[in-house]
C-alpha cells in the first residue's frame, strides 16, 4: 500500500471516531468527560508534534499513540477512559488533522 492510500485509510478511522465522540452528545455528563478527554489527548498531540505537520507525519504519530494518550488520560485522572481511549484517540487526531499543511476535505 503507497503512503497516500495510508493517510486515507487512517483518516476515515479518525472521522469514525468523532462521529462516535458526537454520538455521545445525547448524554451531557458524559459528553463533558469526553470532551475534556478529548482536549488532553489534543494537547499531547500538540506538544508531540507541534504546529506545523503534514498528514503523513501525523499519521506516523498515530502508530505509537496507543501509548502516550492512555498515560496522558490516567495522569490527569480520567477513571474511566480507558473503555474510550481509542475513540477519544481518533476523534482528537481528526481535529487535529484539519491543520495541517497538506489538509484536504
Amino acid at each position: 500500500m503507497n503512503d497516500e492510500a495510508a493517510v486515507e485509510r487512517t483518516r476515515l478511522e479518525w472521522e469514525e471516531g468523532y462521529r462516535r465522540l458526537e454520538g455521545l452528545a445525547g448524554d451531557a455528563g458524559l459528553y463533558r468527560r469526553v470532551l475534556d478527554e478529548l482536549d488532553v489527548v489534543t494537547d499531547e498531540l500538540r506538544r508531540r508534534v507541534g504546529e506545523t505537520f503534514t498528514l503523513e507525519q501525523l499519521v506516523l504519530a498515530y502508530g505509537e499513540a496507543d501509548r502516550w494518550s492512555r498515560e496522558a488520560l490516567a495522569d490527569r485522572g480520567s477513571h474511566d477512559a480507558h473503555r474510550r481511549a481509542a475513540m477519544v484517540e481518533d476523534a482528537a487526531f481528526h481535529r487535529y488533522s484539519r491543520g495541517a499543511v497538506d489538509y484536504r476535505p
